[in-house]
């Protein structure tokens, strides 16, 4: 027989532990800092290029015990913007930064995402890699002064493939097309949706060229499968041996560079301990070795020469954009 006192008795203990539960989460809520807890917010699905880079943060900070503890959150889609979306909702968040880069600058102004790269704080830009113009082994393209005459005589006929439309791949087409006097209407840029889909199409001369990410396709440049006319790099990479496009007289240069940036209502003293974990973590003797492994350029930059580097990107993307009418 149930014991009316002895379950009010328990009811009121479980009540009191409840609220003292409540009262504890909500005290560690108030006083959790970056340097307890850190997210990283990779606004791509696992195995992508912001994935990978939120990765090797992860790693970083806990190896050199920047963080007591990191971890990294997936929220892929649009170019990244969905994630730059639902992490704008959480104005002021202390444990979190969101990663990005030139592919989000290029989706939000292709997407016309009424979020923006003007609605975050600028953390730090840490590292690029750089695309390059490719083409078969055997193309009959053996320069770019071979790809750029074809080109600019008939560009409809002569297609470049790369990834997602808004991409640096597909920015970069544009430029490279004004600055050699094709109409970047003009371009016959065909948007794929991987890497691998761009590869096939390019070797199976579905595609006259591709633009692609150098990291992407420099085993089969090394191979032989493919031969690189020019990289995006403004000077010659160490150790690629890759002329750049303005080397050969064409004033176009473009990294696919990636960062983090913080919440909107990001406090200066806040913004300042951010700043502070992720100079550590590019310190970091494991962050050194993802920049080799990977083949990333060290383009580590904070504050004004960050956010200055953003609002030029912001309109770049904004002038490319126009000129292909989208």
């Amino acid at each position: 027989m149930k014991n009316p006192l002895r379950n009010a008795v328990f009811g009121l203990v479980v009540a009191v532990i409840a609220a003292l539960a409540f009262v504890n989460a909500g005290t560690a809520g108030g006083t959790s800092t970056a340097r307890n807890k850190l997210t990283l917010i990779a606004p791509a699905a696992p195995g992508g290029g912001w994935d990978g880079f939120a990765r090797e943060g992860q790693q970083a900070l806990k190896s050199g015990g920047v963080v007591n503890n990191a971890q990294v959150v997936n929220v892929p889609g649009a170019g990244g913007t969905i994630g730059l979306s639902q992490f704008v909702q959480t104005p002021g968040r202390e444990d979190a930064l969101l990663a990005t880069g030139g592919v989000m600058v290029g989706a939000i102004e292709l997407g016309d995402n009424p979020e923006s790269m003007a609605d975050v704080v600028p953390i730090a830009r840490l590292a690029d890699d750089y695309a390059a113009l490719v083409v078969p082994a055997d193309s009959e393209f053996k320069t770019l002064g071979d790809f750029l005459a074809a080109w600019t005589k008939d560009p409809g006929g002569t297609s470049i493939g790369g990834g997602s439309l808004g991409s640096i791949d597909h920015l970069l087409s544009a430029m490279v097309a004004k600055t050699v006097g094709v109409d970047p209407k003009d371009v016959n840029y065909i948007a794929y949706s991987g890497g691998g889909e761009a590869l096939t199409s390019l070797l199976s001369h579905t595609t006259s060229a591709g633009m692609s990410g150098y990291n992407e396709v420099s085993d089969q440049i090394e191979a032989g499968t493919l031969r690189a006319l020019a990289i995006s790099s403004e000077e010659r990479l160490d150790g690629v041996d890759v002329p750049t496009f303005k080397e050969q007289g064409v004033d176009a240069s473009m990294s696919n560079w990636r960062g983090f940036v913080a919440a909107p209502g990001t406090t200066d003293e806040v913004k300042a301990e951010f700043i502070a974990i992720v100079t550590e973590m590019r310190s970091s003797a494991h962050w050194q070795e993802a920049l080799k492994r990977n083949n990333w350029t060290d383009t580590f930059s904070t504050g004004e020469e960050f956010e200055q580097f953003i609002n030029n990107e912001v309109a770049t993307a904004q002038e490319i954009v126009k000129d292909l009418g989208l």
